[in-house]
């Protein structure tokens, strides 16, 4: 059994400090700058993978939804335990004891789960639990909502009535779905449906050169809502909080795309989204960037 490490909280506090960017180039891994981001690229038996940004001392995956801070990287990436997560952070050396050891504790990257094939939810026979939660609860416009269904990427699933917004791909094969509960009371939820690919979402593209860019499809929805006359004319996608790479993969799709407006909430986040967006944006080349507040908290708010 291994030696139980009485960390102090001063050690627990410094652990917790550890600037993730630096360790992590200290230890030989590939980071790719975006923004103020960076992005962890590694390979293991299944290919490789860059679904894990790094600001700082905190961490996002976006593919498997799971963040934090240094502690929890170095067991959920490096497959430590907690005490040897915490040496390695601070390089073996503790306040209750002398150092341990000169160098990091160097482990293989933990392999990924395999990934699942993308299977959209079983659509209901009707979509009036959704329809009623789009127009009676967020306000969206009914004619709106139509346009959405009648393309197959809105609809109510068959098992949990919930609402999926579906993100396909230029030939409208569903590539991406994101499902919402349109419960009234309780607890709420939302969720990336299995398999998705990150490259695409729920989004509408038209023929001139604007681009809106939401943080998640009912922003979206409320925004056209809100601004209907010729709304069609405009493309118009949905990030769902953190799919960047499906704005760049929409902007090379599209290169009649020229003008991005950033329509994500009035808010600490948001505005930290926008400034991120901003920057990755300029980084490949897109320049014509602007920026359109909602006069409340989000899009939502003003339509209410």
């Amino acid at each position: 059994m291994a030696e139980f490490i009485p960390f102090s909280e001063d050690d627990k506090l410094r652990a917790s400090s550890v600037d993730l960017v630096s360790f992590l180039q200290s230890r030989g891994e590939q980071l790719r700058r975006l923004g103020h981001d960076y992005k962890l690229i590694y390979t293991d038996g299944d290919g490789v993978h860059d679904s894990i940004m790094v600001r700082g001392n905190h961490w996002y995956d976006h593919k498997n939804q799971i963040g934090g801070g240094p502690v929890k990287f170095m067991r959920e990436f490096y497959g430590m335990s907690y005490q040897d997560a915490m040496l390695s952070l601070l390089g073996g050396y503790t306040n209750s004891r002398a150092s341990l050891s000169k160098a990091p504790i160097k482990l293989a990257p933990k392999k990924e789960p395999q990934r699942k094939p993308f299977v959209l939810p079983d659509a209901n026979d009707n979509m009036r639990r959704a329809y009623a939660y789009l127009t009676k609860q967020r306000f969206i416009a009914p004619e709106v909502i139509s346009f959405f269904a009648h393309k197959g990427t809105i609809y109510e699933d068959k098992k949990h009535h919930n609402v999926v917004f579906v993100g396909t791909d230029e030939n409208g094969v569903p590539k991406q779905a994101h499902a919402r509960s349109t419960r009234s009371f309780g607890s709420t939820f939302r969720i990336t449906v299995e398999g998705s690919d990150t490259r695409y979402s729920f989004s509408h593209f038209g023929k001139n050169d604007n681009l809106y860019v939401f943080e998640a499809p009912i922003d979206m929805l409320s925004y056209i809502s809100l601004h209907q006359q010729d709304w069609q004319d405009s493309s118009y996608i949905a990030m769902n909080g953190v799919y960047e790479s499906a704005v760049l993969n929409a902007l090379e799709t599209y290169p009649q795309l020229e003008s991005i407006v950033i329509c994500t909430d009035n808010d600490e986040g948001g505005i930290d989204a926008a400034d991120r967006l901003g920057d990755i944006l300029a980084e490949n080349g897109f320049t014509n960037v602007s920026r359109e507040y909602p006069i409340n908290k989000d899009f939502n708010e003003d339509l209410k």
